[in-house]
Order: C-alpha cells, then sequence, then structure tokens
C-alpha cells in the first residue's frame, strides 16, 4: 500500500484528535507506556498484530493506520469556528481589506494571476497552469452544496449580518435573496498548477497562514513578486457576495507528512449578534485544533475524496498548487467602462456566467498576454484557459487565453526579442526595432553612493486592429504582467501606427545591469493595485521623498525613444499640433509650444481615471527649466472633440503636491526641476457623461495663453 505521513506523527496527532493520552493508548493495545512514546518518536515501529489492536482503539479500519493518508474518525467533526467578540468592544463591520479592490472579476483576474505566476515552481522552468471555472448551480445540486458547507449552521450568522445597514450587510442582503428568490448559486474556482500551494503551518509565518488567517502578509517567495502589500487575495472574498471562500491545495513541501486535499474555509462577515452572544467577523471551516483552549479553534483537514467533490474542490491533478472556490461569485463592473459582454447576455445581470466568462478572458489576455509568451529556448510563464458549467454540464467549452489574439503585436514584439531577431531600425513592415533606456537607480535611504544605472528593453512594431488603441508602451518587469499601459504623447499625426513594450528588471534578460536592484525599485513604486509606477509611501520610505522622479525620467527617456524610433523613416515631421486624444479614453494632449520665452515650464506627464462620482482625477508633472521658477500656471481641464473649440470644465479641487502650490487659481513654483500637481474636475460642469468622451488639459499663463 501507499503510504503517506510518517507513523509516528500520525499517530500523535490521532491521539490529540481522538482525546486519548499515550498511556491510555498503551493500555488500550496491551503494551507499555515507554512502547508507545518509542513509535510516536520514531525509535520503533509496531507489530503487525499491535497495528491490529490500535486501529481497534481509535475507531478505525485497518487500511487508514497502513496507508496514513487520512485522520481516523476519532477525530472532532469537520465544522465552523466564528471568532468571539472582542473583549473591549469593538467591531469590525467588514474587512477592511476587501474594499481596497471592486468586487470585478477582472480585477480578480489580475490579482489571482499575479499570485500565481509569484508562486510558480521556477525549478523545473514550466509555466503555472492557471484554470477558471465558473458553475452555475440550481435545484437538487444547489440543495446538496448547501447541505456540505453546513448551511444550517451559517445561516444564523448570514440572517444578522444580511439586517445590518452598512454595506458589507447590503451586499450579503443582495447575495442571499439572489439565492433564495432565483435559486441559483454561481461559483468561481480558480485553479492553479506547478505552483507552490499553501505550505507552512496553520498559524506560524508561512504561506498558509498569510492567505488563511492573516491581514497585509505577503510572504512572496521571490525577488520579481508582482505583489509586495498581501491585499490582492483579499479580491477572493470580495468577489463573493456571501464572503465565504473554500481553499483545497496540493503542496510543494509536506506537512505533516502529507501533500494532497489540505481543506479549509474562510468566511469574512461583520460583527454581529447571534444567540445572544457577539462574533467578531471571521469564521473558519475546519476540524477543531485539540490543542486550543476547548478544542474549539478550526484548522486545516486532511479531505478525502469524498469530501473534496461535494465542495466542488476535485483537483485534475497531484500537481502542486492551489484551488480557490468563491462561494457566491458575482461581477459588478459597468459594461460601459470596462471589457466585452458575451454574444446574448443579459445585460442588467451581473451575475450571467456567459458575460463572466467573457470577460475573464479578455482581462487575462490583456493583463497577462507577456506571461504567455515564449521564444527562443524559454517557455512561457503563465497558461490560462477559462469555462463555465451549470449543474456538472458543460456550458462553455474551455478556452485557453492565446496572447496572439488578443495582443498580437505586442506578442510579436516580444517574441521576436526572444528569439533574437529584433533590429535596431525600423525599415520595414513587421520588423520589431529594439533599443534600450537607462533608468537611474537611487540608493536606498536617499544616500549619496554611487548610483547604478539599468538598461530595460523597449521593443517597437507595427500595430494591429485587434491590439485595441493604437500608439501605445505596456510596461512590465520579472513576471511579465503589465504594469503600465500609456499612451505615447506628442507624436505627429504621420507616425504609422506602433505598438511599444518596455521590460525592466528581470524581464530585460539575464543580461541587463542592475536588474534585481531595478525589480526592488520599481515594485517599491506600485500602489497595491500594481497598475503604474509613481510615488508611492514605500518608495517614500525605503529611498526617498525625491525617488519618483526617476521614474519620471524613465518615462520621459521611453517616450523619446519610441519617437526617434517610430520617426526615423519619415524624411520630414509636421510641425505643430498634437495627437487628438481618442474618443472614449483619458489623456493629455501637447500642443506645439510658442517661443514665448526661453524658460517655459511644459507638461511633461498626465495621469488620469474616472472616479465612481463620475469625476476626472488628474496628477500632473511639470518640467521645468532653468528660470523658469518666475511663471505663474493655471491648469486648464477642456473636452477632446473632433472639431471646433474643446468646451471647458471647471475643478472641484487644485493643489499642488511636489515643489508647487496653488495660488488664487495659479500654480506657483519652487527652486526644484520638476513640479506636480493634482485635481479633480467638476462633474456638474462636464457637457458630456465621462465614459463617452476625452479628457486634455493645457496649461496657460494668467493671460490665457495656451503654453502645453
Amino acid at each position: 500500500m501507499e503510504t503517506g505521513e510518517d507513523f509516528g506523527p500520525w499517530l500523535a496527532r490521532q491521539l490529540k484528535l481522538a482525546d486519548l493520552t499515550q498511556t491510555e493508548l498503551a493500555r488500550a493495545v496491551d503494551v507499555t507506556r515507554a512502547a508507545v512514546s518509542a513509535w510516536i518518536t520514531g525509535r520503533a515501529t509496531p507489530r503487525p498484530e499491535t497495528i491490529e489492536r490500535i486501529a481497534r482503539a481509535l475507531n478505525t479500519d485497518l487500511a487508514t493506520v497502513h496507508t496514513r493518508t487520512s485522520d481516523t474518525q476519532a477525530g472532532l467533526p469537520v465544522g465552523w469556528y466564528h471568532r468571539p467578540g472582542h473583549l473591549d468592544g469593538g467591531r469590525e463591520l467588514g474587512n477592511a481589506a476587501a474594499f481596497a479592490f471592486d468586487a470585478d472579476v477582472s480585477v480578480l483576474a489580475r490579482e489571482t494571476c499575479q499570485n500565481s505566476l509569484d508562486e510558480r515552481l521556477r525549478d523545473n522552468g514550466l509555466p503555472v497552469r492557471v484554470r477558471y471555472t465558473l458553475h452555475e448551480l440550481t435545484g437538487e445540486t444547489l440543495a446538496k452544496f448547501r447541505e456540505a458547507i453546513l448551511w444550517d449552521d451559517l445561516f444564523p450568522h448570514y440572517e444578522a449580518a444580511a439586517a445590518q445597514q452598512q454595506k458589507v450587510g447590503r451586499t450579503i442582503d443582495a447575495g442571499l435573496r439572489d439565492m433564495y428568490e432565483r435559486d441559483r448559486l454561481v461559483l468561481l474556482r480558480v485553479d492553479d498548477y506547478n505552483a507552490a500551494g499553501l505550505t507552512g503551518d496553520d498559524y506560524d509565518d508561512g504561506r498558509f497562514a498569510a492567505v488563511v488567517r492573516r491581514q497585509l502578509d505577503s510572504h512572496k517567495s521571490g525577488a520579481t513578486a508582482g505583489g509586495s502589500y498581501g491585499l490582492g487575495k483579499a479580491t477572493l472574498w470580495a468577489t463573493s457576495r456571501l464572503g465565504l471562500v473554500l481553499i483545497n491545495s496540493t503542496l510543494s513541501e509536506p506537512h505533516e507528512g502529507r501533500t494532497e486535499r489540505r481543506l479549509i474555509g474562510r468566511l469574512d462577515l461583520p460583527w454581529r449578534e447571534v444567540h445572544g452572544k457577539p462574533w467578531a467577523g471571521p469564521a473558519w471551516l475546519g476540524r477543531p485544533d485539540p490543542e486550543s483552549e476547548g478544542a474549539a479553534v478550526a484548522r486545516s483537514w486532511w479531505a478525502d475524496d469524498e469530501q473534496a467533490e461535494s465542495l466542488y474542490l476535485t483537483r485534475e491533478s497531484a500537481d502542486p498548487g492551489t484551488s480557490f472556490l468563491i462561494v457566491g461569485a458575482h461581477d459588478v463592473a459597468s459594461l460601459a467602462d470596462d471589457g466585452p459582454a458575451a454574444d446574448g447576455d443579459e445585460g442588467d445581470d451581473a451575475d450571467s456566467v456567459a458575460r463572466m466568462h467573457h470577460r475573464l478572458v479578455w482581462a487575462l489576455g490583456r493583463n497577462f498576454w507577456a506571461a504567455m509568451t515564449g521564444g527562443g529556448d524559454q517557455l512561457p510563464l503563465l497558461e490560462a484557459s477559462v469555462r463555465t458549467m451549470r449543474n456538472g454540464e458543460m456550458v462553455l467549452p474551455e478556452e485557453r487565453v492565446d496572447p496572439t489574439v488578443t495582443q498580437p503585436s505586442r506578442t510579436r514584439a516580444l517574441k521576436a526579442y526572444l528569439d533574437g531577431t529584433t533590429v535596431e531600425q525600423l525599415t520595414e513592415s513587421g520588423q520589431v526595432a529594439a533599443v534600450t533606456v537607462p533608468l537611474n537607480l537611487p540608493v536606498k535611504g536617499g544616500g549619496r553612493a554611487s548610483q547604478c544605472e539599468h538598461r530595460a528593453v523597449l521593443l517597437v512594431t507595427d500595430a494591429e486592429d485587434a491590439d485595441g488603441k493604437p500608439n501605445r508602451v505596456a510596461a512590465m518587469r520579472g513576471n511579465r504582467m503589465t504594469v503600465r499601459d500609456a499612451a505615447v504623447p506628442g507624436l505627429s499625426l504621420s507616425v504609422t501606427p506602433f505598438q511599444a513594450v518596455l521590460l525592466a528588471g528581470t524581464a530585460a534578460g539575464p543580461r541587463a545591469p542592475f536588474a534585481s536592484e531595478a525589480e526592488e525599485f520599481l515594485r517599491a513604486a506600485e500602489p497595491p493595485e500594481h497598475n503604474k509606477w509613481g510615488q508611492t509611501e514605500e518608495l517614500n520610505l525605503t529611498y526617498s521623498p525625491s525617488a519618483y522622479r526617476r521614474i519620471a525620467a524613465f518615462t520621459r527617456d521611453t517616450n523619446a525613444a519610441i519617437k526617434e524610433l517610430v520617426t526615423r523613416p519619415k524624411k520630414k515631421s509636421m510641425a505643430g499640433g498634437g495627437r487628438l486624444a481618442p474618443r472614449l479614453t483619458v489623456g493629455a494632449q501637447k500642443k506645439a509650444r510658442r517661443p514665448v520665452a526661453a524658460t517655459l515650464p511644459a507638461l511633461e506627464e498626465l495621469d488620469a481615471k474616472v472616479r465612481d462620482d463620475g469625476a476626472w482625477e488628474v496628477t500632473g508633472e511639470i518640467r521645468i527649466p532653468a528660470g523658469g521658477h518666475s511663471w505663474r500656471l493655471v491648469p486648464v481641464a477642456k473636452f477632446e472633440v473632433r472639431s471646433g473649440p474643446r468646451p471647458a470644465i471647471d475643478w472641484a479641487e487644485l493643489e499642488g503636491l511636489d515643489n508647487c502650490q496653488v495660488v488664487d487659481g495659479a500654480l506657483r513654483f519652487g527652486e526644484g526641476r520638476s513640479a506636480t500637481f493634482r485635481g479633480v474636475t467638476d462633474p456638474t460642469t462636464h457637457a458630456v457623461r465621462t465614459t463617452l468622451s476625452g479628457l486634455v488639459v493645457e496649461l496657460r499663463t494668467g493671460e490665457g495663453e495656451s503654453l502645453a
């Protein structure tokens, strides 16, 4: 027979689960107390006839003792443990980490796939395989699943949480009503294979405790890891209307002598009072830990195949990795803002499994096309697929995400770089040009030691219609997830449409100088959303408050290198005029600056996003030449239009962030060479819906003359 855990540790745990002492077992099997101690410490093993008596004493069968791949039935049954209310009366009305992200399947795909990439087993050189399975349960199938998760024990807690008039309570109430009124429940399972799995003890430092027990614990395993805040896992619970996620992990390193079917469930609810007792919030589904007071705390357990199947957690192979089952999955993102809808979708149904399926495919292709691309002697880092089922029957077959379909031009560029077929200049259609761009790395702590220059790799090639918006640059680092996707400003209208890829850190290849230092620097410059590089608290604390300027210079040098590559074949460039911002986008326009003075400040960078209230929030960086500090400039926001004057928009907020301040509506600069401001538009002055327009920001003098 195949054996699992070593006999000694296995027997010690069974005694705890059965609440038996070594002396009591010795009496039951007619041996000395010293003999039992020798078995547990591994100094001896029992004889076959003694093993039969041990099985009877533990109230289990002989095969269980021989194989030791599961616990005996003498242990306490699996159940829910709810954390008691705090003794000081404190209350948490929800998991604050979950509010860092929207309940959006595209956000879920980005965060979970990034985590899987971070935990990829690298020694074998194989990609991590991630599969998303949408499963709609109805009728009797749903009833059986509720029975498997001990729904009757959970319902009083759900009922109490749903009655509370706050955000989490309203979300839970909507999930309960949807399940009972429509007799349906959507499960979304995320499986990864060739990953580390949730290794480590239930409570001590390790991957398991970081994901299941703790908040803001990243515990990533490599220097190229995308995550650094420990917030990404919260998207799993945020995507569940019921705040419930079940987990099955196959470990890359044994724990308690076992690797397969390590199960646990976690429920995130707000503070509530049930049966006259206060409960703090989270709850866990597991086996009572005999070492906890009153054996009340639930810990993970080694499940059998039947338990895993009843909880929809059966894994497809024994390859290490983890399966997360989101119970009551939903997607609240607006179709107008983000991603495609499936043909025949119900437009007003946020939980349409067909729409969620297509949005997952779209999000994976948009964010991870580079990780799915291989070339030369390198395999892809990632394989991803999506499938949709209903009551065990396939509705939409498994769809593997193909980067050559989702991002053909950029995939061609990266593959050419990996194959070593790039050129120095673009002379023919379909070529890929490669140059390096410097990134001057600051010294930690703001010291003045000699600085390091990292050389990132910039790839440029012709754009195709399937890429989406042209004339953009996608930037990434080691795990090749797209961090920044931005338009290149100040292009001539005669430029042939292109796509650019910026590979920084270890993504630039093994020969790139100071790649690991660049990884660390750029990782510190990413916010929790990992969607840009800029000023962050981590960057300020690790390096200096001015370290973000290295990134601004890096961006300027990248844009300059792109312009040189795409305009080189032209005999002459068009004078004046910037490229119009495309409709349905938020962007910045640069106009040709009139030679009013030799010390003219210029708007170099503009980051913009649409807020929930319909306002634009913009952050702009202004380059200040020598002698340009005397200028007083007014940022002016306008709608982008195809013809005629641009309608102006009022600012609801305007403030100086670095090296400038707002005085009487104008920016006054300090002595630095750059300044940063922030502005929020007033939605009541918008002549057009924000999502159906573009944005232009100009700098004007007090006399109204446009400078940038």
